[in-house]
């Protein structure tokens, strides 16, 4: 579980957070309307869901924000998942961590950053929020405050292929915020501890490592957190 406590935030966060938790109700509400979902709406038109591929084929990319994300699935105890990302001359803006250099790394033209994952239910709903290793990803490994400063900038101002799908992400980074700067901040003491127990090994590459931190979400209860943490604040 999370140990973030909302009330020690200042006021201004918390009303950002609060409006971005109405835009993710928002996003469930017009989706609703046609008996959809979050996760219907990124699959949709796309086939076959197949485990693995990306949804939507190609991923998401918002060129103006660097910012990226796709869907898919492996993992059991879920239907699926979002990574998100910050890359480009914004990831560039950034010195990636002393670190061994994969094929994965030449095979594109930028470094790319990865900020969180969401785990997400049968209905569509968010159930999680994950931090993986390296490898899991194909990213660059960054410093923990230098995924929290891109987190600030990460936003999919783009209509499509969904509208909904993207203001939904969005705001979802920023709702949970707290959380996810918790989470990456708590990447590098499972990397550091990781090493020192499996000298030898290159860790941002070891399969045995994947999931750094996970903790579940639930958007209710985290809107109610927050109006109550106002009230006070």
């Amino acid at each position: 579980m999370s140990s973030v406590d909302l009330n020690q935030l200042p006021k201004a966060e918390l009303e950002k957070m609060l409006e971005a938790g109405r835009w993710v109700l928002e996003c469930h509400r017009v989706l609703q309307k046609s008996s959809d979902n979050i996760v219907g709406e990124v699959l949709r038109g796309n086939g076959t869901f197949t485990e693995l591929d990306h949804y939507p084929p190609g991923d998401v990319y918002d060129p103006a924000n660097f910012s990226q994300y796709y869907y898919h699935a492996h993992r059991s105890g879920e239907h699926g998942h979002f990574h998100t990302f910050v890359r480009g001359e914004k990831a560039a803006s950034f010195q990636p961590t002393s670190q061994s250099q994969m094929d994965y790394m030449n095979e594109r033209e930028d470094t790319i950053g990865h900020l969180i994952g969401i785990s997400m239910d049968n209905a569509g709903l968010p159930i999680g929020l994950f931090t993986t290793n390296r490898w899991v990803t194909a990213e660059n490994w960054f410093s923990g405050d230098d995924i929290v400063d891109m987190l600030k900038t990460f936003e999919m101002d783009l209509a499509p292929p969904s509208w909904p799908v993207n203001i939904w992400i969005t705001n979802m980074l920023r709702l949970f915020r707290p959380q996810i700067i918790e989470l990456v901040l708590g990447r590098d003491d499972v990397i550091g501890k990781w090493t020192a127990e499996h000298m030898g090994s290159d860790v941002f590459e070891d399969r045995g490592l994947d999931i750094l931190h996970e903790v579940p979400v639930s958007i209710e209860g985290q809107i109610k957190a927050v109006e109550k943490a106002l009230v006070g604040a």
